[in-house]
């Protein structure tokens, strides 16, 4: 094992972290009403008594923004693992299907899977992640050179313990960060470098958000909303649900 250079670690956040905002921002930017809308229940919104055009589109643009955000983050994080494990144990970017890391340690290859926190998927998911264990492991262990082979899930945030279920481990939050650097106070130190340039950031992408949500009010209250200024609620579920003109039974 390599000792970590925390500096360099530093240098890599400092460097990618401007790559997850910018395509925060890119997202922001893209958003456009109808989309959002045809994907959206009108029916939880009716029965949560929303009442204005402000009030809705604040509700579907923070849901919007807080689901993507998650999915970006967890890929720079991802990156940063990999980046972390290459220094502490010369690991890599895996090749084999749903598997983001290969790396060896005590003698042992660990394939490991990395998602941001512990609630990341649903049933059909963890089949799929089992099954792509499965098969990267047959694969791996019909080569008598590599020995001992292991599956690992790691969470970059949580307090779970570490469970081996008999398909993979999973190992969350402190116990992740030390597995794959070898230093138990890691999951502390990249607290500060996360946040490089993050008020200069913040700030531009409020701006931007506050730009969009001002433009989706605009236009929900002209498409979708009663001269009074209240919904239109026939009208806006008849624009998510109702039959296309071609269909017919």
């Amino acid at each position: 094992m390599s000792s970590l250079d925390l500096a360099r670690i530093t240098q890599f956040a400092n460097q990618n972290i401007d790559t997850f905002h910018q395509n925060r921002l890119a997202k922001i930017q893209a958003l456009q009403l109808r989309g959002i809308l045809s994907r959206k229940n009108p029916y939880l919104f009716r029965a949560k008594n929303i009442v204005s055009a402000s009030e809705l589109v604040a509700s579907i643009l923070d849901a919007s923004l807080s689901s993507s955000e998650e999915g970006l983050f967890g890929g720079f994080l991802e990156q940063l693992a990999i980046f972390i494990n290459e220094m502490a144990f010369g690991g890599q970017k895996s090749s084999a299907t749903g598997i983001d890391l290969e790396f060896n340690r005590d003698r042992t290859r660990y394939l490991v899977a990395i998602k941001s926190g512990p609630n990341w998927g649903n049933s059909s998911q963890y089949e799929a992640l089992r099954a792509n264990f499965k098969n990267a492991l047959k694969v791996l262990r019909q080569n008598p050179q590599i020995g001992d082979v292991r599956a690992v899930l790691g969470t970059c945030y949580g307090k779970a313990i570490t469970v081996d279920n008999g398909a993979y481990t999973r190992i969350c939050g402190q116990n992740f960060w030390e597995f794959i650097s070898g230093n138990g106070h890691l999951f502390i130190d990249l607290i500060e470098p996360l946040g490089f340039a993050a008020q200069a950031h913040n700030e531009y992408f409020t701006q931007q958000k506050n730009e969009t949500y001002l433009r989706m009010v605009r236009q929900f209250t002209a498409e979708f909303c009663d001269e009074s200024g209240l919904i239109d609620w026939p009208k806006l579920v008849n624009f998510n649900s109702g039959n296309r003109p071609e269909s017919t039974i």
